[in-house]
């Protein structure tokens, strides 16, 4: 299923509707620790995360995600947005909390990666 596809079926908002990313999205990671992310997040994936700084648009740019769902409503402000948007990445923002998202991503197909030993 596709981030847009996602994104309806779940009742996010999109915060960058001008990336459009191809590609089903199949794999998915939840932390809110950067370091974490960057070591364990899948390619293609998508994060689920409360973290809105800067530093998440740069942790997904390097491990390379398709997207990146904020929870409890989190926002990041517009240059976040704007730095997501040049990058390719797309962010979208769900009033649920983290642990609710993951399951239901689960529900629609969406898996966790295998466990890697720790870095």
């Amino acid at each position: 299923m596709t981030l847009p596809d996602l994104a309806a079926r779940l009742g996010w908002r999109a915060l960058t509707p001008q990336v459009q990313r191809a590609g089903d999205v199949t794999a998915g990671y939840v932390s809110d620790l950067l370091s974490d992310v960057l070591a364990r997040a899948p390619a293609g994936g998508v994060l689920v995360t409360v973290q809105v700084h800067l530093n998440v648009i740069a942790v997904a740019v390097h491990a390379e995600l398709a997207g990146v769902v904020f929870a409890l409503g989190r926002e990041p402000e517009e240059p976040v947005r704007a730095k997501a948007a040049e990058e390719g990445i797309a962010l979208y923002v769900s009033d649920a909390p983290a642990f609710e998202l993951v399951g239901r991503l689960y529900e629609l197909g969406v898996r966790g990666t295998p466990a890697r030993p720790p870095v």
